[in-house]
């Protein structure tokens, strides 16, 4: 029965053929929108190693509700090896019911219904850490927003979350800065040192956290680390591990959702500079501005792991049990069935119910935060460069086609 249902639908499902590997092909990277609307052809498309790949708006928010979907990685075929000997996985990689327990755990500390200002209270922080960024590089005539000014903010604003001492804050740049070098690296053409200083970074800041967690045990603090390492809530005390897992969380998938969110935003408005100059003159429109720029140009594209539980139909089409299953999200946000001219930057949009942090149990806990940073850095941005202009256009791209976004973003001010 199994093998008759994939066969039945091999025969519904085949995609065009090579449009997936066009897409994690690097020339694409400037401009994927084209090769997913032809993906959106056929919603469910059985690939040619037996996974399949969802790419439109219904089918994509039907998956990540399914509770017969797994986003463990350890039920993957074959389970790909652990990033780095005896880390604990974050709850991003667990199903229910540990996953509901740890993200329980968290959110008591960072958000609603239990410190329900906890993002609003970072305002003023992120609008002086924003302000000083720019002050940096406010004079010169031409400046890189990746390197200068998306980059250092969102390490800056969650070591802040965590309570990570002052003292401690340069060297946590200096890890995520090679564990993001190392997410980048190319064998083709990197040395390999730049891979081993990925790995090293990696140690140090676990052992790091691991040492911040244990300090903080009967020393209740503001940080996220002190809260979560003196709770006894409901459903228990987080173990030390897992702490330090949500804390790798933040620092890493958060920053670069973050760096690839303020960087598209820049590219885009100043692709588009009468909507540039209406933020300038009407600063309430950065909050739909930012929806639609998670829609338009979302910092994460694809999730490229989901397995089924069991047999599972999306579509019309069975997906049979311990599929592979790749979701791709920014096509989804780019469905003309769900969204009126689609691939039109609109930030007047209304019913904007894109798919830029996902949908279902797993919808990114760091969305209204990694919101608050782009919507101040956005403002400030266009309220104090002087007559910003990109110097590429399409700008350089990261390799990642799941993250993507500007390795460089250069642009020049001032008269020219």
């Amino acid at each position: 029965m199994h093998r008759r249902r994939q066969e039945e639908s091999r025969t519904t499902t085949t995609g065009t053929p090579g449009t997936l590997q066009q897409i994690f092909d690097y020339s694409a990277r400037a401009d994927p929108y084209p090769l997913y609307a032809e993906l959106r052809k056929t919603p469910v498309a059985l690939q040619e190693d037996g996974s399949y790949v969802i790419s439109t708006y219904r089918e994509i928010t039907d998956a990540l509700n399914d509770p017969h979907l797994s986003s463990d990685l350890r039920n993957l075929s074959p389970p790909p090896p652990p990033p780095e000997e005896g880390a604990t996985s974050s709850f991003i990689h667990m199903d229910s019911p540990e996953h509901d327990r740890s993200r329980r755990m968290v959110m008591r500390h960072f958000g609603p219904p239990h410190t329900p200002g906890l993002v609003t209270g970072f305002e003023g922080f992120l609008t002086a850490t924003v302000g000083s960024l720019i002050d940096d590089v406010a004079g010169k005539e031409r400046i890189d927003v990746v390197d200068d000014f998306a980059f250092p903010l969102p390490v800056t604003v969650t070591c802040h979350l965590l309570g990570v001492p002052r003292e401690d804050e340069p060297r946590f740049h200096l890890w995520v800065n090679d564990i993001m070098n190392s997410i980048e690296y190319n064998p083709e053409t990197d040395p390999k040192e730049k891979l081993d200083k990925g790995v090293q970074a990696r140690k140090d800041l676990r052992q790091c956290l691991g040492e911040l967690v244990e300090q903080r045990h009967g020393r209740p603090g503001d940080g996220l680390l002190s809260r979560l390492a003196n709770d006894d809530g409901p459903d228990g005390r987080m173990a030390d591990a897992e702490i330090v897992a949500t804390a790798r969380l933040l620092l890493i998938a958060g920053h670069e959702t973050v760096v690839n969110l303020i960087t598209n935003g820049m590219l885009t408005l100043l692709r588009h500079p009468q909507v540039l100059q209406r933020l300038r003159d009407e600063p309430d429109l950065v909050v739909p501005l930012v929806e639609e720029l998670l829609r338009y140009e979302p910092p994460v594209q694809i999730i490229p792991w989901r397995t089924a539980y069991s047999d599972i139909t999306v579509a019309d089409t069975v997906i049979p049990k311990g599929s592979q299953i790749m979701l791709m999200l920014a096509s989804g946000s780019r469905d003309p069935k769900r969204f009126h001219d689609p691939d039109r930057f609109d930030p007047d949009r209304h019913d904007n119910q894109h798919l830029g942090f996902g949908s279902g149990i797993h919808l990114c806990f760091g969305g209204p935060l990694a919101r608050l940073e782009t919507q101040i850095a956005l403002t400030e941005l266009v309220r104090r460069l002087d007559r910003p202009r990109l110097v590429a256009d399409p700008p350089p791209y990261r390799l990642s086609p799941v993250l993507r976004g500007p390795v460089h973003l250069d642009i020049e001010q001032g008269d020219g």
